[in-house]
């Protein structure tokens, strides 16, 4: 679809993609901006990982913006109210469900370590569980100094308000990705103990580029994206597949049992009748 600003806009329930020239702006859209029948068709997962797969297909494209289509919402996982809700426990582990969403999540960080055309994080708002994991996916990483940003999966509910009250190995790629930002005694407090970090202190860590006033987003991450646009095509493209050669390593070794395990995890909490027993008998 051509808009009058020139931006190609392509189709998909859970995104809007924007073309300007030689950088594609991929946008989750919020679930609250969704039409009923958007909500029923999306799935974010899987939906990203057919955008960059499609993207790496297209050589007109150089760069890509991975943002959130909300101003202080990156991406959040459902509410703690709606895990524990009848109707979200009903579909928590219908199969084709499971098959869409682990499926669509190993597809999503082969695709993006994979693809040759750098991908700058955009982290509008909160980045938090899946989230957290698409930030680190990412080759460059801005983010507003107030964004929360946190993995979920064992908070156990404390990442308010976000996430299950019970914990879940965190298999959308934060067992893969955090060990690699993070020292081991750090990144094990981040999964194990759902530490939350701000944008401002991962940035003070060195764990991502930039922290920056959310008035201030735009002008750093468009400053990086012409800078990068002004490097040549060919090698900026074989750089980036290079330099992500031990991410991908590291996907193989063990994105695969992260998701699998966390798959398990559901199966269980269901069959405990969703109260988390806390022990191993």
């Amino acid at each position: 679809m051509e808009r009058e600003d020139g931006t190609v806009a392509t189709d998909y329930p859970g995104l809007l993609v924007e073309r300007q020239g030689q950088v594609a702006t991929v946008r989750i859209r919020p679930i609250s901006e969704l039409s009923r029948e958007e909500a029923a068709r999306a799935d974010v997962h899987w939906e990203l990982g057919r955008v960059f797969s499609d993207l790496r297909g297209d050589n007109s494209v150089r760069v890509i913006v991975l943002t959130g289509g909300k101003d202080g919402l990156f991406l959040t996982p459902p509410l703690t109210k709606v895990y524990a809700s009848d109707e979200g426990r009903k579909w928590r582990n219908e199969p084709a469900r499971h098959w869409k969403v682990f499926t669509g999540i190993i597809r999503c960080h082969e695709a993006m370590a994979s693809i040759e055309k750098p991908i700058v994080a955009r982290i509008n708002g909160d980045a938090i569980g899946f989230g957290s994991s698409l930030m680190l996916a990412c080759d460059l990483i801005v983010a507003r100094r107030d964004a929360r940003i946190a993995d979920m999966h064992m908070g156990m509910a404390e990442v308010e308000p976000y996430g299950p009250p019970y914990g879940i190995v965190p298999g959308d790629g934060g067992l893969s990705l955090v060990p690699l930002y993070l020292t081991p005694a750090k990144a094990k407090e981040y999964l194990m103990l759902a530490k939350e970090y701000s944008g401002e202190e991962l940035a003070t860590m060195g764990v991502i580029n930039y922290a920056v006033a959310p008035q201030e987003l735009d002008r750093v991450v468009d400053d990086i994206v012409s800078r990068l646009l002004k490097r040549s095509a060919f090698a900026l493209a074989w750089t980036k597949r290079v330099a992500n050669r031990h991410i991908v390593e590291q996907l193989n070794r063990t994105l695969d049992a992260g998701a699998a395990y966390e798959l398990v995890n559901f199966h269980q909490i269901e069959k405990m009748e969703w109260v988390d027993r806390k022990n191993l008998d």
